[in-house]
């Protein structure tokens, strides 16, 4: 996969790519990074990439010309098939919500082109007309798009085949699987007085299996109840949630 990303300030990304499973899978060549400064994209001497709103209000606006520039630049060697392998994001607070569904279908790309939003927004011309994904990665408000462009790209890379050593890794990870992730402990078994639960010294795998995912039902019914609301709940789920007071008919408003 290839990942490029357009920023004002590209100089944030130093670091934050060049350790962990990031840094491994670019070097093992399951991906490229580039990120590029889009002032280098503008017409203005000055590298000016935003500007007044049309119409009057408050803060600047991006400017399209620095950022159609800038992807077109980008894509003008790319065959027609590696085009439809592209999809070019916006990062703004007006996008889809980033999830591990959404994070699951980019990693199926080749290739990935990241715009980090900022200011006011950008000119409504880039989102109609150059981008394929606006997305969000919550609802608060950033600085800038390039957290968000950090976030994307960490999520989409460890899902690459390679990236991570073991597939049953990613299947455990908490939202992967559709529940937050159970309890989980490691040596000493007992810690100033606080033990670990004994099934899971028991060696009874299948006890151990069943407290997991009681587990971790009663945790996502604790703090993301609404994961649980789009779960596909098996019977004995659902048995178990009722047990502890849970309506699976009853859905969030």
């Amino acid at each position: 996969m290839n990942i490029d990303i357009l920023s004002v300030f590209p100089e944030m990304f130093v670091g934050p790519f060049d350790h962990s499973i990031v840094r491994r899978a670019q070097e093992n060549a399951l991906v490229s990074v580039s990120v590029y400064n889009l002032r280098t994209f503008s017409s203005d001497q000055k590298g000016v990439v935003d500007d007044y709103q049309f119409g009057g209000g408050p803060g600047m606006v991006m400017k399209p010309d620095p950022i159609f520039e800038g992807v077109e630049t980008i894509l003008k060697d790319l065959s027609q098939s590696e085009m439809a392998k592209t999809r070019v994001i916006l990062t703004s607070p007006q996008g889809k919500m980033l999830t591990q569904g959404l994070v699951s279908e980019l990693a199926l790309q080749s290739h990935l082109i990241i715009i980090c939003g900022h200011y006011e927004g950008v000119d409504e011309r880039i989102r109609e007309n150059l981008i394929t994904d606006d997305i969000s990665i919550g609802d608060y408000v950033l600085t800038g798009g390039e957290i968000a462009a950090m976030v994307i790209t960490d999520s989409v890379v460890r899902l690459l085949p390679g990236a991570i050593g073991s597939q049953e890794n990613l299947l455990g990870d908490s939202i992967s699987s559709g529940l937050l992730q159970h309890p989980i402990y490691t040596r000493p078994a007992q810690f100033r007085n606080m033990k670990i639960p004994s099934v899971l010294t028991s060696g009874h795998h299948q006890n151990i299996k069943v407290w997991r995912r009681r587990k971790a039902l009663e945790r996502t019914l604790a703090r993301r109840r609404d994961l649980l609301d789009i779960q596909n709940l098996s019977a004995e789920d659902r048995d178990y949630l009722e047990s502890l007071g849970y309506n699976p008919n009853h859905r969030l408003s």
